[in-house]
């Protein structure tokens, strides 16, 4: 499953009313490590196929979000699940500990990898 670039009107239906757990990527154009990361997360959306919802939000275009979930660095990655922040992580990781967090915010991520 391929990573789906979502806005703030789109966020409260794309995230907080999905129906499994959804990882976002909060990220910005001139964020270097938000580009370094970016094939990671790609490839991890690929992996993790429909057990995780997988999206991101570019805060330039799209600050309400950032600001209503106390975005302050780039990247941060968030688990929400339910309707509710399960879990935030800021700046960059390789793959082995993305899908290590993940594993720990998201049970069924378990199960997929």
């Amino acid at each position: 499953m391929a990573v789906a670039s979502i806005t703030d009107d789109s966020f409260d239906a794309e995230v907080l009313a999905a129906d499994k757990p959804v990882v976002v990527d909060f990220w910005a154009d001139w964020c270097g490590p938000c580009k370094q990361v970016a094939p990671t997360f790609e490839a991890l959306a690929e992996e993790l196929g429909d057990k995780v919802k997988i999206v991101k939000l570019n805060i330039d275009d799209h600050p309400l979000s950032a600001q209503r979930f106390g975005v302050r660095g780039l990247p941060t990655f968030m688990v929400f699940q339910g309707g509710q922040v399960t879990a935030t992580h800021l700046g960059a990781m390789n793959k082995a500990r993305m899908i290590e967090w993940l594993k720990q915010s998201a049970p069924s991520v378990d199960e997929a990898v």
